[in-house]
C-alpha cells in the first residue's frame, strides 16, 4: 500500500527512508550519501549537489505516482540524467548478477529444468541489458546535445518513446516457470522462494525506472526540444534581418512596396492593381525577395518590414 504522504523540502530526510525503505536504492542513484543525520531533504541535497525539486518529484512520484508538479520547467535534466544513468548502472551491474547467483544456488545444474530457468533468464537479462545500453548510447547523448543547445536532426525523443516499454514477457514466463517448479525438499524451496521473491522486488523497481522515463524524463526533453526548436527559428529570422546589413544584395524600392502590400495582406492581384504592374511581375518580385532575403513566410517577411521600418507595428494585425 502507498504511502500517502507528499515529502517536502523540509521534511527530514530519514523520515523518507524510515517510511519507505525501497527508497535506499533511489538514494544511491541520485549519488547521496547515507550519513546525513537529521537534516532536511533541501539541506542533504544542497550539500551533495543534487537538485532538490528534482529529487522530491521523482521521490513522490515512485511512491504516490503524484504526477502534478508545481512547475514542470524547475525539473533538471542534469539530475534526472544522473538518476537514470545511475539505476542502470545498479539494475545491470549489481541486481542482474546477483539473482542469476541466488537461481544458481538454488537450482540443480543437472535437472533440464533448472537450466531452461537459466536459459530463461539469461534471455530476460540480454534484453534488458540491451534496451538499456541503447538509451545510453542514443538517448542520453542526444538529450546532453541538447544541453549544450545543439540540435540533432536525425532524432527526437518521440522515436524513443513509441518503442520504449518493459521486457516483461519473459520474465512473466519465467516466474510462472519457477512457482510451478518449486521443489519438494525444504532447503531448495526456501533458497528458491527468496530468489522469487527478490525477483518480484526487481520487477516492481523496473517498472517504477520505466514509469518516470515515461511520465517525468520523456515529458521533460520534449521541453528541452521545443525550447531548442524556438530558439533556432529566432535564430535564422534574425539571421534573414541581418542580412542586407552584413552587404547582401539590397532589394528594390519596388520589392519594398509589394512586401508593404503582402504585409498589408493583399492578393496578388490586389497588388498588382496597386501598383499598376502586371501579376506575373508582382510573381518576379516576389521571388526575387525570397532569393534575396530567405524569407518565404507571411510572418517572416512581417517581422522583416516592423524592424527595417517598411511599416509601423501598430498597422500590422498580429
Amino acid at each position: 500500500m502507498k504511502n500517502q504522504k507528499m515529502y517536502e523540502p523540509d521534511d527530514k530526510m530519514i523520515s523518507l527512508i524510515r517510511d519507505n525503505y525501497n527508497l535506499l536504492q533511489s538514494l544511491g542513484s541520485f549519488g547521496i550519501s547515507l550519513g546525513f543525520g537529521d537534516k532536511t531533504v533541501s539541506q542533504v541535497c544542497e550539500e551533495q549537489h543534487v537538485d532538490t525539486y528534482t529529487f522530491l518529484a521523482v521521490v513522490n512520484f515512485t511512491i504516490n505516482g503524484y504526477r502534478d508538479f508545481d512547475d514542470a520547467t524547475r525539473l533538471s535534466m542534469p539530475t534526472l540524467l544522473q538518476y537514470l544513468k545511475a539505476s542502470h548502472d545498479y539494475f545491470i551491474g549489481f541486481q542482474l548478477p546477483f539473482i542469476r547467483k541466488e537461481l544458481v544456488d538454488a537450482l540443480d545444474d543437472k535437472d533440464n529444468l533448472a537450466r531452461l530457468i537459466l536459459k530463461l533468464y539469461d534471455e530476460y537479462a540480454r534484453s534488458i541489458t540491451a534496451h538499456m545500453k541503447y538509451e545510453e548510447k542514443n538517448v542520453y547523448p542526444y538529450v546532453e546535445a541538447l544541453l549544450q543547445g545543439k540540435p540533432v536532426t536525425d532524432f527526437e525523443i518521440d522515436m524513443y518513446s513509441k518503442h520504449h516499454g518493459q521486457e516483461s514477457s519473459k520474465l512473466r514466463e519465467l516466474k510462472s516457470i519457477i512457482i510451478k517448479y518449486l521443489p519438494s525438499d525444504g532447503l531448495h524451496n526456501n533458497q528458491l522462494s527468496a530468489t522469487l521473491y527478490d525477483i518480484y522486488n526487481n520487477e516492481e523497481w523496473l517498472s517504477l525506472h520505466a514509469q518516470v522515463e515515461d511520465e517525468i524524463f520523456i515529458p521533460t526533453v520534449r521541453r528541452l526540444e521545443q525550447k531548442l526548436k524556438q530558439s533556432d527559428v529566432t535564430a535564422k529570422i534574425s539571421n534573414m534581418i541581418g542580412k542586407n546589413v552584413d552587404g547582401t544584395e539590397a532589394l528594390g524600392e519596388r520589392e519594398k512596396d509589394v512586401i508593404v502590400a503582402l504585409v498589408q495582406g493583399m492578393t496578388n492581384k490586389e497588388i498588382a492593381d496597386h501598383l499598376c504592374i502586371s501579376v506575373n511581375t508582382v510573381i518576379t518580385h516576389r521571388r526575387n525577395i525570397a532569393r534575396k532575403l530567405q524569407i518565404h513566410s507571411p510572418a517572416g517577411l512581417t517581422i522583416y518590414a516592423i524592424v527595417n521600418n517598411l511599416v509601423d507595428i501598430s498597422s500590422v494585425k498580429l
